[in-house]
């Protein structure tokens, strides 16, 4: 059972539209995710090419069921990211998506300014749903760690258009509102995570430092919010949450199969 979290804890979910807990999965067991991820070429070969405008590459690899128990699905299931999270938005939680991004050394693209809702609101009526960013790699401003605006998510959801190959917050409201709102580059140490809401607008700048950052990020949505299309992806059932050492045995499993895989 994950211990609850604090009124204060949640109080600052409601104000700022995130919550950072520093350290808060173990290091070690991030450093096996990260081992099991760059050796895994499915996860390679599922991750698709996100351009920002000027051209730099971001890969995000991602998965809409939790079918199977690999080593990224027994995260999206792991307890300690689910309980705090329906804590959070006050409600049970379906499994929407979970996705590794991987933004590589010195060519790794900008992410724009945008809302998880506003590339969701085509599927979905309420914004009731968030994410849970797990910080596989160390993200620093330097290799282009996530950065969101304080209290955004109050704004309610803006407008989006297309940027590069993105889907970006229309920027000319976004000139007013990075003006009232605080700026906060969310730097990360492995196993440290952020929750944060679906309106909470966030974005990052390119990596141009010789260190990689990939993060595991998990997304949600209320029991009551399923899509309003037929034929969204997603299975949107009720599903197991396993404790750390379930997951922890999963990846123990992954890797030993992906180990079984090479030549010999």
């Amino acid at each position: 059972m994950t211990p609850p979290l604090t009124a204060e804890q949640t109080a600052a979910f409601d104000r700022d539209g995130y919550l950072m807990l520093e350290d808060y999965l173990p290091a070690p067991d991030m450093e096996r995710l990260l081992r099991v991820a760059h050796g895994d070429h499915e996860l390679s070969e599922n991750a698709r090419e996100h351009l920002d405008v000027e051209g730099r590459v971001s890969r995000l690899s991602l998965r809409y069921n939790l079918d199977g128990e690999d080593a990224y699905r027994a995260y999206a299931r792991h307890d300690r990211i689910v309980e705090p999270l329906e804590q959070l938005l006050r409600g049970e939680l379906y499994h929407y998506h979970h996705k590794m991004m991987m933004k590589e050394p010195r060519t790794g693209g900008a992410w724009e300014w945008h809302q998880d809702f506003g590339y969701w609101y085509g599927a979905f009526l309420y914004p009731d749903m968030g994410s849970c960013m797990i910080a596989v790699d160390r993200a620093s401003k330097a290799n282009g760690c996530l950065q969101v605006l304080k209290g955004s998510h109050c704004l309610g959801r803006l407008d989006h258009g297309r940027t590069g190959s993105q889907t970006g917050a229309d920027q000319e409201r976004m000139k007013v509102i990075e003006k009232h709102l605080e700026l906060v580059y969310c730097e990360m140490s492995p196993g440290t995570v952020m929750f944060f809401h679906s309106n909470t607008l966030h974005r990052s700048d390119s990596n141009t430092s010789p260190d990689p950052r990939w993060a595991l990020i998990c997304c949600y949505t209320a029991v009551d919010n399923l899509p309003i299309k037929e034929g969204a992806a997603g299975q949107f059932d009720c599903f197991e949450r396993w404790d750390g050492k379930r997951v922890r045995a999963a990846v123990q499993a992954h890797q030993q199969r992906l180990n079984e895989q090479q030549p010999r």
